[in-house]
């Protein structure tokens, strides 16, 4: 995805943890997705940081995880599930078992943080574990913060 493309639809999931979430349910406030898999120590090791701006942010920021499957072995969803119950994903889990949203986002990697702001245009694409600080300065500009 290019800098301030719309959001892709968020449709074709094989199936959705905590709760379904529609692209018309995220306007007005910006929204954070990540995506991330199972089988991603990176994605483990980062997952935290994206829990602590789900908690920081509630009432300003809509935060979504994607599933990712990187391989058969990451299509479990049993294993999916737990794995969001030991890392307290608590947000809504988009499972894209046929990379259809990833397709969309044009996404090859994880953990990948993709930032939108209010109108649903993208303003921060950023891949890999580090660069959380980066992230939430990103974060904090589509919230009309001061950065800290």
């Amino acid at each position: 995805m290019k800098l301030r493309e719309e959001m892709p639809e968020l449709s074709g999931a094989t199936s959705w943890l905590n709760g379904e979430v529609t692209k018309e349910d995220l306007q007005g406030r910006p929204t954070l997705i990540h995506f991330w898999s199972v089988s991603c120590g990176l994605c483990k090791e980062a997952m935290p940081e994206v829990n602590e701006f789900r908690d920081e942010f509630e009432d300003e920021l809509n935060v979504i995880a994607v599933h990712m499957p990187r391989s058969e072995n990451d299509l479990d969803v049993a294993v999916i599930e737990a794995m969001a119950m030991g890392h307290d994903i608590s947000q809504p889990i988009f499972i894209d078992s046929e990379h259809k949203l990833t397709d969309a986002f044009e996404n090859k990697y994880v953990p990948a943080y993709y930032v939108f702001d209010a109108e649903g245009k993208l303003r921060h694409f950023q891949a890999g574990g580090s660069g959380m600080n980066m992230l939430r300065k990103r974060v904090n500009r589509v919230l009309g913060k001061e950065e800290k």
